[in-house]
């Protein structure tokens, strides 16, 4: 088995056990990560006895979990945890919160059923107030999760994993915790910065005349129960400098803190009439790299938060200001590092449907445009799955919107799954008016989107300008492998080199004499394939385990000082 240096050091009492939730941080905290009970069950009931230890958050299927077993399709998954509550812990109301489980869940507390969730990529609360009793909790998560074969969002896994598709895995794979409010609280709150008003708007739900405290550092600059705040002297967030407010929300006995950023993100004609991204009124390149957030030792789950804030921090000390978050929604200190320290994100919504066929494996590359109303075509026939798709990307949109790194959604990729794609965009747009939207990456674009994708890996890159910022959202793949450091024996990349000097000089003549030579030409993006090794690929800048640069972090410094507009 590969790890990480944060998986040799794991801690099994309490992973991950850092406040998880940044954007909106309350006191009342207690962490339920760490050592559960584990029962593999053919059906729902919760059984006498369990027969595994699982170090939660991390799947089953992963090594970091103890458990190392993979959930058959006719099995479910029967959690079980007990607990306390501290004396005074309880001001009024209780809530459990799951970071995601994957991919259908019911959560029972005291033997009695309190919620039921659907899609495994995004988070959920349930109130447990009702349901609690004095002393200890018994808390109960069963989990159904069918892969592929429900049609449901699963994102780069697959039963039969290899290639660009990756092992299967279930349950709870996000932080769960415990936190208590009063009986009148605020259950959320959206944040909009309006950068050509001097702005920001907040809209709260569940509670009127909250108190908005702000601050710029130790300086408070607003204390009003105003939803609209004018700011004198704003300060932007962008990659340079990512200045960040704090603000504070007082509601009766309800405290919650949180933060934004002044920026604004849109698309425009540079002084050239060259359509462009734009960060703050200004032309603005975006240079970034595919970031699948897979771990060897934990998949989708971070062996530790430390784990997360490398990747970030890697990312920008090499002098990239973009990430896109590819087929995956991170745990939200993963956000929280990309706003402190100055990361654009593309966020991808997670892919579903049936089997994928030839839609995505071969008709692309004779340049076909499939109509995407045509659900067959693109197995995307139950009508479910199709509704929990809206469904999940609201979630999405709802969960992300206050975090200040977020440029760019991306509905589909490559035709994974892929239908409705115009009405998707529209939906976004309906939603989030503060972002710009790539409805169809790679291919497949129906013509409703704010951008022209292009994913380019054996052709010849030729930027062809047109109405809408041109983006180059995949390329490269250039591979190689270090021995010691790789997951298994296998080797997938699109162009495959034996040393890391071969590697290195191929990386810069890429970009040196084709990509930075297009961007005068329209060039507005690009998204280099990809931040780590993942599994059977080994096209990553750093090896699977993150302990090897494969290119030097000096080489990617100096090519990317050029790559900006």
């Amino acid at each position: 088995m590969l790890f990480t240096k944060w998986g040799e050091d794991l801690k099994k009492d309490a992973p991950l056990s850092e406040y998880p939730r940044p954007q909106f941080k309350r006191d009342s905290y207690i962490t339920l990560n760490g050592e559960w009970d584990l029962a593999f069950c053919e059906g729902e009931e919760v059984p006498e006895k369990y027969d595994y230890r699982i170090t939660v958050p991390f799947s089953p299927e992963s090594p970091l979990s103890g458990v190392n077993r993979v959930l058959a399709h006719n099995e479910y998954l029967v959690y079980e945890k007990r607990f306390i509550l501290p004396e005074g812990f309880n001001k009024g109301r209780v809530f459990i919160n799951f970071g995601a489980v994957d991919q259908i869940s019911k959560i029972l507390l005291n033997g009695e059923f309190v919620f039921e969730h659907h899609g495994g990529y995004t988070p959920f609360t349930a109130e447990l107030t009702d349901y609690l009793k004095d002393g200890e909790n018994v808390l109960n998560v069963i989990v159904r999760d069918l892969c592929e074969d429900n049609e449901y969002s699963r994102g780069k896994q697959k039963t039969k994993r290899g290639g660009i598709w990756y092992s299967p895995q279930s349950g709870i794979w996000q932080s769960v915790w415990l936190e208590s409010t009063p009986k009148e609280y605020i259950k959320n709150v959206r944040i909009t910065p309006d950068l050509d008003k001097s702005e920001v708007s907040f809209e709260f739900d569940g509670a009127n005349g909250v108190e908005i405290i702000i601050k710029d550092g130790d300086n408070t600059i607003a204390d009003t129960t105003d939803t609209v705040i004018k700011l004198d002297e704003v300060k932007t967030w962008s990659p340079e400098s990512p200045f960040l407010y704090d603000v504070t929300f007082k509601y009766g006995k309800d405290t919650v803190k949180s933060y934004f950023g002044m920026r604004k993100f849109s698309t425009g004609v540079d002084d050239n009439g060259v359509p462009r991204l734009f960060l703050n009124n200004k032309p603005y390149f975006h240079n970034g790299l595919l970031d699948q957030g897979y771990y060897p030792d934990g998949f989708l789950t971070p062996p530790s938060n430390e784990a997360m804030e490398f990747d970030v921090k890697t990312v920008k000390e090499c002098g990239f200001n973009m990430l896109r978050k590819h087929i995956k929604i991170e745990p939200m200190l993963w956000y929280h590092y990309c706003d402190v320290n100055g990361i654009l994100v593309w966020q991808d919504m997670i892919n579903g449907g049936g089997q994928y066929g030839l839609e995505v494996s071969a008709i692309p590359f004779i340049g076909v445009n499939l109509d995407d109303t045509d659900y067959k075509k693109f197995h995307r026939t139950s009508e479910k799955a199709r509704e929990l798709y809206y469904k999940e990307l609201r979630e999405m949109v709802d969960a992300l919107y206050n975090c200040v790194c977020i440029a760019l959604w991306v509905p589909f990729n490559e035709g994974w799954g892929q239908f409705d794609s115009a009405k998707a965009y529209k939906m976004l747009k309906e939603w989030d008016r503060t972002r710009t939207v790539d409805s169809a990456s790679g291919w497949h674009d129906r013509g409703v989107t704010d951008v022209i994708s292009k994913h380019i890996y054996f052709t010849p890159i030729i930027v062809k300008q047109g109405d809408k910022p041109y983006l180059l959202t995949e390329f490269g793949g250039l591979s190689t492998r270090v021995k010691g450091h790789t997951f298994n024996n296998k080797m997938f990349g699109y162009k495959i080199y034996r040393t890391k000097q071969t590697l290195e000089k191929a990386y810069s003549k890429l970009f040196n004499k084709t990509i930075i030579p297009q961007i005068p030409k329209g060039l507005s993006a690009t998204v280099y394939t990809q931040v780590t090794d993942v599994e059977d690929e080994l096209n990553g800048i750093m090896t699977y385990d993150r302990k090897v640069m494969k290119i030097d972090k000096e080489i990617l410094q100096k090519i990317n000082e050029r790559v900006t507009l």
